[in-house]
């Protein structure tokens, strides 16, 4: 082959190896993000079970485990992972990236906040309500499509 010839060979299996990653990578994101959310309603329903029952020290290590992954979170709607691969993401996040990102460190302070005064509560519910379940309604009110 002629150098020509080589280098335009070399081009086209460049373009068409990015190609293919970049169409797993945004599955992958999609994917992770799925689970994460996925990860973080099984473990709030953990937490509210664990704290309703003064399992106190587990459950705080779980809001953290929680926080951590809001924060993650914030990195994976990459503006090529709009549709594909089953999402429920709508396309406010994109419209509205600054809200969205900051109800995921919002919801992330809310965890590591929960971890202060689940102590303290009197009322447990109104605790993880306040500090956990509102953060989940106010991001799937607006970000989310129903299901």
């Amino acid at each position: 082959m002629t150098p020509i010839k080589n280098t335009l060979f070399f081009i086209f299996i460049l373009f068409y190896s990015f190609s293919a990653f970049s169409e797993q990578t945004v599955e992958e994101i999609i994917k992770e993000r799925k689970s994460i959310f996925s990860k973080n309603y099984k473990t709030a329903k953990r937490v509210q079970s664990l704290a309703s029952n003064g399992d106190i020290d587990e459950a705080k290590k779980l809001t953290i485990e929680m926080s951590d992954n809001y924060k993650r979170l914030i990195d994976l709607f990459p503006e090529n992972s709009k549709v594909g691969f089953g999402t429920e993401a709508l396309p406010s996040i994109w419209e509205s990236k600054d809200e969205f990102n900051l109800l995921m460190t919002k919801a992330s302070s809310n965890m590591i906040e929960l971890t202060s005064v689940i102590d303290e509560t009197e009322d447990m519910r109104v605790a993880l309500g306040k500090y956990m379940w509102s953060s989940c309604k106010s991001c799937h009110s607006k970000f989310r499509a129903e299901h």
